[in-house]
């Protein structure tokens, strides 16, 4: 046994034990997050108060939905499409997940070929992505104004429920306003790309440094949170 007070062939050798691994551990955020940008911690951060919103706004929507006595509306009857002489069920919801879904795959690939310092192929690759976002967005115009015109409001709706209006407006729309920034945000950046900006290290909008191609990677970051988003609320409001 060692004596009182001094250390241990083990204690010698491991310069993290005792109080020296108690302070090793309380620094341990500065180390990981060392050789992290500032534009791409601060994406996560707000990616991750971000996901709080949108999780509490499921959480209520699945509170109105399992406390309400008056029967919720079926979904495969609220968002049908009538084409051809028949309702087809969720027609349209399939086509606006397929649509967004593939849009993160062309964002990846931008991602890709920005690092690759490939301009032409990530700028192009960017604004397929953006196209796709706004071809989301027009689907889901058309899907309110579809619900608006057969009688769903905010506090009523024809089939049921009086919550399910003010849910699924609130929820939807928040996220189609995300999918709307991203579009916008995606345009820019491919205009950036496409002019050479980065490669130049033209001062401006996140161009300030040259070869900083972080930008493309921290907007793929948010496309790929609002797609993520997009998974959870189709299957809480189409599939539930």
């Amino acid at each position: 046994m060692a004596p009182h007070g001094s250390m241990t062939s083990a204690q010698a050798a491991d310069p993290h034990a005792g109080w020296q691994g108690i302070y090793a551990d309380w620094a341990s955020d500065r180390t990981v997050f060392r050789n992290v940008s500032w534009g791409k911690a601060m994406m996560w951060v707000f990616l991750l108060s971000d996901t709080f919103i949108f999780g509490c706004f499921l959480l209520a929507y699945m509170t109105a939905r399992m406390s309400t006595t008056v029967p919720w509306p079926n979904a495969t009857e609220v968002f049908a499409l009538h084409i051809g002489g028949e309702n087809i069920p969720l027609i349209l919801i399939a086509i606006m997940t397929f649509v967004l879904i593939s849009s993160s795959g062309t964002m990846a690939m931008a991602v890709n070929y920005g690092y690759r310092r490939d301009r032409k192929k990530t700028a192009v690759l960017m604004l397929v992505t953006a196209a796709f976002g706004a071809t989301f967005v027009g689907m889901q115009a058309f899907e309110w104004t579809k619900l608006i015109m057969e009688g769903v409001r905010p506090w009523e709706n024809p089939w049921g429920a009086a919550q399910f209006g003010s849910t699924f407006f609130m929820i939807t729309g928040f996220h189609g306003t995300h999918v709307t920034i991203g579009v916008i945000f995606l345009i820019i950046v491919a205009r950036k790309v496409l002019r050479g900006d980065f490669d130049r290290g033209t001062r401006g909008f996140f161009t300030s440094r040259k070869g900083r191609y972080e930008i493309v990677e921290i907007t793929g970051l948010y496309w790929h949170f609002v797609d993520l988003v997009w998974v959870f609320i189709f299957a809480f409001f189409y599939l539930w």
